[in-house]
């Protein structure tokens, strides 16, 4: 005798929901080998991948260096390396986790994260773009070593003089017959000396090797040289012909017209319309945005009226169609079992 006949009028799910956790179903089973479908599933799972990851793997493309963008446009370049000296590019006024620079953080009301979080991350653009590198240069360059001497003595008004004197006719420099950038000459004392090293030591890749040198086990860490390429055009161009950029919903892209990261579309979403992108606190404002989002979803079991959806949309009935037909079939038949 099975439990739907001790009580009638009760179909064996229902007796079931009203038994202890620990009762032992005694209703209808079906034979199923768990352990045969889950080496199913993982055996198809893993030719799906290695197929398709050689049918569509991403495009293996070679990075963004330094000596790339001083070769191309040596122009961009060494104006990127004045603002990093004089301290008003990008990342030199970006405030944490590289720099104190105040009212540089973002916030999210008069909460600023990124200023709780500090200085993690300490760059000295002149220092570690242009000054460590070129001093390095100097140990065997003695032309170099007497111009960084002659910077270094100067007041800082007139490092400014000469550093603001190079920049306006940098603009006006140009690549020469034997494939140097030549600047005209200008009150700006011995700023060309340096830049000129600096560039020549971009052209044959000692500068990539410079800001990626490290005193850890490791030397892998390309945050210096990833800044420095940021600050400049060369590398947000690459970006902009691959469809990177923030304004492409570069976050979820891959590089050419490969498929990216299509789980990303909420995040980047938010930087598409108003008033992120347009605010120069998007950063903070859209992680605030995620997080209730994931906060909200983590409560649906709580709020009530969204907890219901699951029971007033009853998709459930569509997935577990099968079972509610023979309940049907079963109880138009006169019997209790599904």
């Amino acid at each position: 005798m099975n439990d739907s006949e001790l009580v009638p009028g009760k179909s064996s799910l229902e007796v079931a929901a009203a038994l202890p956790d620990d009762a032992e179903w005694s209703g209808p089973t079906i034979r199923y080998d768990l352990l045969k479908e889950v080496v199913i599933a993982v055996v198809v799972v893993a030719l799906l991948a290695v197929g398709l990851a050689v049918l569509f793997s991403s495009p293996d493309d070679s990075p963004t260096t330094i000596r790339q963008w001083s070769t191309a446009d040596p122009g961009d370049f060494l104006t990127t390396a004045v603002a990093e000296l004089d301290g008003t590019s990008d990342v030199a006024t970006y405030g944490p986790p590289y720099n104190s620079t105040a009212g540089a953080a973002q916030k999210i009301g008069p909460v600023s994260l990124q200023q709780i979080a500090g200085v993690r991350v300490p760059i000295n653009t002149a220092q570690d773009f242009v000054l460590t590198p070129l001093a390095q240069q100097a140990q065997t360059t003695p032309r170099l070593q007497t111009a960084l001497a002659r910077f270094g003595a100067a007041p800082s008004g007139e490092q400014g003089t000469w550093e603001t004197n190079y920049s306006k006719v940098l603009g006006k420099g140009a690549k020469t017959g034997q494939g140097a950038f030549a600047v005209p000459h200008a009150n700006d004392g011995p700023v060309p000396t340096m830049f000129a090293s600096l560039l020549a030591m971009a052209d044959s890749g000692a500068l990539d090797a410079s800001l990626t040198s490290s005193t850890s086990f490791y030397g892998t860490d390309y945050t210096k040289p990833l800044l420095f390429l940021a600050d400049g055009s060369f590398l947000a161009d690459r970006a902009q012909t691959q469809h990177l950029s923030g304004d492409q919903w570069g976050m979820m892209n891959e590089t050419g017209s490969y498929p990216g990261q299509a789980w990303l579309w909420l995040y980047t979403m938010w930087y598409q319309v108003s008033p992120f992108n347009t605010s120069v606190n998007a950063d903070a404002l859209v992680w605030g945005v995620m997080a209730l989002l994931t906060l909200l979803l983590l409560l649906v079991p709580f709020i009530p009226g969204v907890r219901d959806i699951p029971r007033l949309v009853p998709v459930y009935r569509l997935i577990w169609r099968d079972h509610y037909r023979r309940l049907q079939s079963n109880k138009a038949g006169g019997t209790n079992h599904p």
